[in-house]
């Protein structure tokens, strides 16, 4: 398998951590998304995928993209350990913590809407940073609060397994960290990602830990 991937993006980090929990070798293959205005934008990438986006994961047989997308096939593909609970009132609730990071928090503060905040509306980075900063927190603290209601209370979001909710929680921290988000008021999300970076299967898909970090 190939994985279309940027050490900074979120989603792609998703699938790098479920890739990685499910012990599937994969080849990485750097995808810029700020040199040269974006090699994501490039016709030979565009080929690959026409949304232009990362991640993308190519096998034998298909195309994938999209994130979550991803992450389900590979559970159908690849059921253990699974990513997805069996009971399906817990695989909704992870769903949902899942899809409220992926689909609330992060489109919020991706790289194509700061830049149409910064190129076309003319914020300063200082107004920039307050608009990640407010989204990141309010998302996270409504993710505290349904893993406080829903959560299994096990080490991770759902139980003693991590799921396709930790895949998603964790690199959506890493956001929350660099750009200098208040966390102290999330203890049941702090623990849990703590938990998760103690796996090797995380600390692997880290950033830093990717052949195009820089």
């Amino acid at each position: 398998m190939k994985l279309y991937t940027y050490f900074r993006s979120s989603a792609a980090y998703r699938v790098r951590i479920a890739l990685n929990l499910k012990g599937l070798a994969y080849e990485a293959i750097p995808v810029h998304l700020l040199r040269g205005g974006g090699e994501q934008k490039q016709a030979a990438y565009k080929d690959v995928n026409p949304l232009g986006l990362v991640p993308t994961l190519v096998t034998d047989s298909a195309v994938f993209t999209q994130s979550l997308a991803i992450m389900e096939w590979l559970d159908e593909t690849c059921p253990e350990p699974p990513l997805l609970p069996k009971p399906a009132d817990v695989r909704a609730q992870v769903r949902a913590i899942a899809h409220t990071i992926a689909s609330d928090i992060h489109p919020l503060n991706n790289l194509r809407v700061l830049g149409y905040l910064t190129k076309t509306l003319g914020m300063t980075d200082e107004q920039k940073s307050a608009w990640i900063r407010h989204w990141i927190e309010e998302g996270l603290l409504a993710v505290e609060r349904l893993l406080a209601t829903t959560g299994t209370r096990g080490r991770y979001c759902y139980g003693d397994t991590p799921t396709m909710a930790d895949c998603c929680l964790v690199p959506q921290v890493f956001n929350a960290r660099r750009f200098h988000c208040n966390l102290d008021h999330l203890p049941t999300l702090s623990g849990i990602v703590e938990a998760c970076e103690d796996l090797e299967a995380f600390r692997a898909a880290a950033p830093a830990q990717q052949p195009d970090y820089e």
